[in-house]
């Protein structure tokens, strides 16, 4: 593969309880990335198979920050969301990953 697919796995309250709950795991993924892209990553990367995939591209906001010197203003670049759903019996175990 000439780019990278899988950036990293997203760790959040709600991510935390579709996974204990539903089988899907949630990552963040190429913004060129397709969903045929996405699952074979993560059966080549996991060595589990993916039942479904569901992308989604998260706009990019704008930030303020007060400081001494006055207000900065800046923006936060948007990115593409996979939450990636497991076939029965299959789990991914992303804290000892590494």
């Amino acid at each position: 593969m000439a780019k990278n697919i899988l950036i990293k796995s997203v760790v959040s309250e709600k991510a935390e309880l579709l996974s204990e709950t539903r089988e899907q795991y949630t990552f963040v993924v190429n913004s060129t990335a397709n969903k045929i892209q996405v699952r074979n990553a993560i059966e080549a990367r996991y060595g589990v198979t993916v039942d479904s995939v569901n992308t989604m591209n998260m706009p990019g906001k704008s930030k303020n920050r007060s400081t001494k010197s006055g207000v900065i203003r800046g923006r936060v670049s948007g990115y593409k969301k996979a939450v990636v759903t497991l076939i029965e019996g299959d789990t991914i175990d992303l804290y000892n990953e590494y």
